[in-house]
């Protein structure tokens, strides 16, 4: 940039003297002979010659002290945008090498630089947090893989070793343990296809009602089983634009949830609600554990785990709630989780768009 702007003033200093050096001596000899200022041939030549010296040494100094002030300039802001982006280029350099914590400071040059400094450090944020789930993924799938597998490698070396025999209880084992696999693969398969809009749903004006008691039934037994009740208000009737069998899935997920948050005495409350002409609310509260604000806002990522140890014993994938989310937006609508804090329960809200709206 600056051998290019350099060539440019030298170019118009050299373009500039060249027009004067051929126009004004024959614009000024114009002007004498209309003045008619007496001169005889010698003293106008004389005169002339004078002037066009003057004209060319005052115009080359002035052109060449343009010059160099403007490359001096030049140079000043070439140095500038040269370090500005030379900390972009290290900036990017470093988190390309994984330094996402790499930041660009604002160069002062407009707001076009500071824009760009501020996009730079605004992606080395987000491949940071996308890096940092990236590997708690990995490592929450290999610990869910591990566990189901070491038992069938243990249970097949039992029976080469002649410890264990082919029996009901050996195959049950082994059975229920491929089946955790498989359904550990199937639900990172179902989230990925909801994700990226591949599912193949077939939305119907559904009575929520009808989407809620359905729901609840099947889950009475395993409520009973652990003694927390489970109430249910449905006098709102109002219709969605659902597919039943996908929002049956959807609140299947937050019952089961709430049942393993909930301990024994406690209480789960579903019910629904019409705030709005164009949506539907159905919500599942809970007096259980309750969710501290840290975690809450990661509660719908995919093996997230608020308590990881307590969590993997009661079983599951850890990604019902992150495969109901993508449910729910897959139908043009929002699921979203709130709590108090520890102790204080939890409610899971799902908002859908009532009959006359189209989903997405």
């Amino acid at each position: 940039m600056l051998i290019a702007q350099t060539l440019v003033l030298v170019a118009g200093a050299v373009t500039a003297w060249l027009v004067a050096s051929v126009v004004g001596p024959s614009i000024f000899h114009d002007h004498l002979r209309q003045a008619g200022v007496g001169h005889s041939l010698s003293e106008a030549a004389h005169v002339e010659e004078a002037f066009g010296s003057a004209l060319l040494i005052a115009l080359g100094v002035a052109l060449t002290a343009s010059v160099l002030l403007a490359l001096g300039v030049t140079v000043f802001f070439t140095r500038r945008v040269q370090r500005s982006t030379a900390a972009v280029a290290h900036s990017a350099s470093k988190i390309a090498s994984g330094h996402y914590q790499s930041q660009v400071p604002s160069p002062g040059l407009g707001a076009e630089f500071d824009q760009l400094a501020t996009t730079i450090n605004d992606l080395a944020q987000r491949l940071g947090d996308v890096e940092t789930t990236r590997r708690r993924l990995l490592a929450d799938l290999a610990h869910e893989m591990r566990t189901p597998l070491g038992s069938i490698v243990a249970h097949l070396e039992a029976i080469e070793d002649g410890l264990r025999s082919l029996d009901d209880e050996t195959l049950e084992v082994l059975h229920g343990n491929t089946a955790r696999l498989q359904r550990l693969a199937d639900d990172i398969s179902a989230v990925a296809r909801a994700e990226e809009g591949g599912l193949d749903l077939r939305p119907l004006p559904t009575d929520t009602n009808t989407l809620v008691e359905s729901a609840t039934a099947a889950a009475h037994n395993a409520y009973d089983a652990k003694q927390v009740a489970l109430e249910v208000d449905t006098r709102p009737t109002s219709s969605v634009l659902a597919d039943p069998d996908r929002m049956a899935q959807v609140l299947a997920n937050l019952l089961d949830n709430a049942l393993q948050h909930t301990p024994s005495g406690g209480r789960v409350r579903v019910f629904v609600r019409k705030p709005d002409p164009d949506w539907v609310e159905i919500t599942v509260t809970d007096n259980g554990e309750g969710i501290d604000a840290q975690h809450l806002v990661h509660v719908f990522e995919r093996f997230y785990r608020a308590d990881p140890a307590r969590s993997r014993v009661r079983g599951g994938s850890g990604i019902g709630l992150t495969i109901s989310k993508a449910l729910v937006e897959a139908h043009g609508g929002g699921l979203s989780a709130s709590s108090p804090g520890p102790g204080g329960g939890a409610a899971f809200t799902i908002r859908l768009p009532s009959t006359g709206r189209s989903p997405r």
